[in-house]
């Protein structure tokens, strides 16, 4: 018998999208039921939308850990290493306990197959592994966040979530998920369930009103959060300070370590579900509490500073770059910036990033375009990208085939006072971070974490 090791593991699950599909919600019930539906009894807080899921989730968990709960995390996708997936109070599962809770699903993934019952998908592995990870861990709450979608998303086989929460919503994965706000909308809808309560971002009123219709037809009660919200009291390059309009904290500036002004909503969002959990005790110390963790929250590969003045950002759809863009915009007149910024982009061919690259040309000046390609076989070929920015700007575009030499290309234009930001595909951001936790030898890794 081979011994399974770690290595062997992240393996198998790596290999599982060669010989397996997409399954059915009835799939990955049957797949927990066999698991002994670990989910069950368990606090469940279920988030979907298509940007700031894991904002949202991550400001949530600081909360929780200010307060002494225990809090589970589970996430996607991973920027370097799959642990990242499965974490409790903010940090990833050990190397022992993913090999641990693999080998229990692995196990139940064969007796399936002896039935004739199809494999699970890697993401339908990963939630079971997750989901007996927290079994076991004992978590006070959970915070799921969803994967592709929400109504047919292998996460949605949880039946008694506390709080559903649905995020800010724009056009992504459309080939999946329908080619209007409103398609996409339903599609995150899909996790809302009778005796939950919901909470989501009414920035978009298409996306509002599908939401809310859902939510009335299952007798659900919500609470909106508005743009208007939220008001923005002051905003650099390393914090943004903002209070809640008409809150019951509204004299309250609560501080974020982030120049992007999306997070404000995100955090809104994650206060106002953590007002529902603690619904009739309130207090001045727990909003306290709630103020020091939200100001410490840095979610990796969101306006992340990696080194001094150089940011890395998962902005990767056509919503994600308008926001990346709104948080230029204001930078710079608050600011009054004299120095465009350099951009290191990549992008995958599914993500509409003709429109992604337009809006970046359009509403942020750049001293200088760094172009490259990420290690997937949906990346955009160099010269389609460079042909594309062409299309939208004068500035200067240089193609480096090769992400470390793009990176070099790129620290190599920015000034000592200049800032730099990379974006356009979270495979980009984790293929930086690597480098930078992997490679601190080289100049562009010092003082990277």
């Amino acid at each position: 018998m081979i011994m399974m090791t770690y290595e062997k593991a992240v393996a198998y699950i790596d290999e599982i999208p060669m010989f397996t599909k997409k399954h059915s919600l009835e799939h990955t019930k049957e797949f927990m039921r066999r698991l002994g539906n670990p989910e069950q009894g368990q606090k469940i807080i279920h988030v979907a939308g298509t940007n700031g899921k894991g904002s949202v989730c991550a400001y949530m968990q600081a909360m929780m850990m200010a307060e002494g709960k225990r809090a589970g995390f589970f996430t996607s996708p991973h920027l370097v290493k799959i642990n990242e997936r499965i974490q409790l109070n903010g940090v990833q599962i050990d190397d022992d306990t993913f090999l641990k809770v693999f080998c229990k699903v692995k196990d139940v993934v064969d007796e399936m197959g002896g039935h004739g019952i199809a494999h699970p998908s890697y993401f339908e592995f990963l939630f079971g592994m997750a989901m007996l990870a927290f079994a076991e861990l004992a978590p006070d709450y959970i915070i799921m966040e969803t994967g592709l979608g929400g109504r047919l998303d292998a996460t949605n086989a949880v039946q008694h979530p506390i709080l559903t929460i649905i995020t800010s919503i724009s056009l992504d994965h459309t080939q999946y998920l329908g080619d209007t706000i409103s398609d996409i909308a339903m599609e995150k809808a899909g996790i809302i369930k009778e005796g939950s309560f919901l909470i989501y971002d009414g920035s978009s009123k298409e996306a509002s009103a599908v939401i809310k219709k859902q939510a009335e037809k299952l007798h659900v009660p919500c609470r909106e959060i508005s743009k208007d919200a939220v008001r923005i009291r002051e905003i650099t390059g390393k914090h943004i300070a903002f209070s809640r309009v008409n809150a019951y904290d509204d004299n309250v500036l609560w501080i974020l370590s982030s120049s992007a002004v999306y997070q404000t909503m995100n955090a809104s969002i994650a206060i106002a579900a953590m007002e529902k959990l603690h619904e009739g005790e309130l207090s001045s110390n727990l909003y306290c509490l709630w103020e020091k963790a939200v100001s410490e929250v840095t979610w990796e590969g969101r306006m992340e500073e990696v080194l001094p003045n150089v940011f890395i950002d998962g902005a990767h759809n056509p919503g994600a770059i308008e926001a990346f863009c709104e948080s230029m915009e204001l930078l710079q007149t608050e600011e009054k910036e004299h120095e465009f910024p350099v951009i290191m982009f990549s992008a995958v061919a599914d993500k509409k990033y003709d429109d992604m690259i337009a809006m970046l040309c359009e509403r942020v000046p750049a001293k200088a375009y760094i172009l490259t390609e990420i290690e997937d076989a949906r990346r955009v070929p160099l010269s389609q990208l460079r042909d594309t920015f062409g299309k939208y700007t004068d500035c200067p575009v240089y193609a480096e085939r090769d992400v470390c030499k793009a990176w070099n290309k790129a620290m190599s234009l920015k000034t000592e006072n200049g800032k730099m930001y990379c974006l356009g595909s979270l495979y980009l951001v984790g293929m930086i971070k690597d480098k930078i936790l992997t490679d601190n030898e080289s100049s562009y890794g010092q003082g990277g974490r």
